[in-house]
């Protein structure tokens, strides 16, 4: 009988600590939902005429939008990774692990606050930190890519253990959203919860419903990216890894043009179920007290500078949509401050009335939608592997090729499809130098020791007109066939 007083006793007392800090009662819901290489005009309302997204449309409207929000970069080819890594961890991406074995998550954090914390979809950082940080489980992907239509998928029970692994084959962003409507439906709501929904849509294989791929049918209709090139003009030291091997070389306009609308079908197969999320929430009551959060880990080149991928430092493959709504964020509003995608650990702890962990290196984006700063930061720091680095201010883009010992100089102000390389221009010499040292001294600050200059020059020359190449096994018969049998 003492015991179960005590118990009870001590129950009583969190209770109150909770109350007394506002939890649950004055905290708000997050739901986070991301998405998977979508680049960062892929959004109707931003301009892009060609696409259909009026669900993101819609959060658009209502909420805060960030038009310069980056990915820091990659240590490899698979950018999904370490860029997940960065932002569930606050952390640049020289001081952060790819499985997050020791880092504070942002999960973590608002689970020791009190918060009901649940996850569906892609987790590409290890099992381990997944359960460190949710409480709750279903349609969890461990891993980085699959077939949209035979997803490796697992859920929790209610002791935390991964159970019911399985090969599901119900369309990756309908099985991540049914998951999604499930826990908001069945919840007890005697917490905040914060659901972090993370599609893998729409990274290839890029295989949309044909309903969702009809609109943008014939494709012919479809305009190429204005820096469409047949090849990208030098070797920037990434030129036939898997997402470039996706179709031949040189790129045609034909075969770009059915790309980008299997990519858009995807986005707004995507769109869709984001949409059916919304509406749960609207049904459950919660929407007025829910932060919502969409973004996406990074962009894509899907046929501009004659690329496919994320492996490069263009505007078109680091920068992401990010789009914050409810209480308190302003509606249909925007800013062009410099932001990256790790600066969403500290924003949703100020959002949440939670103590921001020792380490994050993050910036709160807070004080920009409320009117208190302009900007976080005067510029930007990029990276990839050790072959491409580069820096830019709000005006100008400087990316350097260490390997070929090659500078680019582009003025987004003017160019902002980066075409007219301004580096050679001796207007500009001064300007090159300076942002050469800006760029040494992100990498001082951020751990990066790689040499800006290699020791033995490389070739930059490259032709991979005629290149043989193999599709990796997640790819479905039909685009086999379509894209690489011929």
């Amino acid at each position: 009988m003492k015991i179960w007083n005590a118990k009870l006793l001590f129950g009583l007392l969190i209770t109150l600590c909770f109350t007394s800090q506002g939890w649950p009662k004055d905290r708000p819901n997050i739901l986070f939902l991301f998405a998977d290489d979508q680049r960062a005009d892929t959004i109707r309302h931003y301009g892009n005429q060609h696409i259909l997204t009026p669900a993101l449309d819609k959060l658009a409207k209502g909420g805060f939008s960030f038009m310069n929000t980056y990915c820091m970069g990659s240590i490899h080819g698979a950018v999904c990774q370490p860029s997940r890594a960065m932002l569930n961890s606050g952390r640049t991406l020289y001081r952060v692990s790819m499985q997050l074995k020791k880092e504070k998550l942002l999960a973590e954090v608002l689970k020791e606050a009190g918060y009901e914390t649940f996850g569906t979809g892609k987790w590409h950082n290890g099992q381990a930190s997944f359960l460190r940080g949710f409480t709750k489980g279903k349609a969890v992907f461990f891993g980085g890519m699959s077939d949209h239509v035979k997803v490796p998928a697992a859920d929790l029970d209610e002791d935390g253990n991964v159970v019911n692994k399985r090969i599901d084959t119900t369309f990756s962003s309908e099985l991540f959203a049914n998951a999604t409507i499930d826990f908001l439906k069945n919840r007890k709501k005697d917490k905040p919860f914060y659901a972090y929904v993370s599609f893998t849509s729409p990274h290839d294989p890029r295989q949309p419903p044909k309903d969702f791929l009809k609109p943008y049918l014939p494709s012919k209709n479809l305009p190429l990216p204005k820096n469409f090139m047949p090849q990208h003009p030098f070797h920037n030291g990434w030129m036939t890894g898997r997402d470039e091997a996706l179709a031949a070389w040189p790129r045609t306009p034909e075969v770009i043009r059915e790309q980008l609308a299997e990519y858009y079908g995807m986005i707004s197969h995507m769109d869709a179920q984001i949409s059916r999320i919304l509406q749960v929430l609207e049904i459950t009551g919660e929407a007025d007290n829910t932060i919502i959060i969409f973004t996406a880990d990074h962009g894509l080149a899907v046929g501009s500078h004659g690329l496919l991928g994320k492996q490069n430092l263009y505007e078109h493959s680091m920068k992401s949509p990010l789009i914050l709504t409810g209480k308190g964020i302003p509606k249909n509003q925007s800013s062009n401050a410099l932001t990256y995608l790790y600066d969403l650990y500290p924003t949703i702890c100020n959002l949440a009335g939670v103590k921001i962990p020792e380490g994050v290196e993050g910036k709160s984006l807070a004080p920009i939608w409320k009117k208190e700063v302009e900007k976080v930061r005067d510029s930007l720091f990029t990276t990839y592997e050790d072959i491409q680095r580069a820096v830019r201010t709000n005006r100008w883009k400087l990316i350097r090729y260490p390997k070929i010992h090659k500078t680019q100089l582009f003025d987004l102000k003017n160019d902002p499809d980066e075409l007219k390389d301004l580096s050679n221009d001796p207007a500009q010499a001064k300007r090159v130098k300076d942002l050469m040292k800006l760029l040494a001294d992100w990498q001082k600050a951020t751990g990066d020791k790689a040499p800006l200059t290699a020791k033995k020059k490389r070739s930059e020359k490259i032709d991979l007109t005629g290149r043989k190449r193999k599709p990796d096994r997640h790819q479905p018969e039909w685009i086999k066939k379509k894209y690489f049998d011929n």
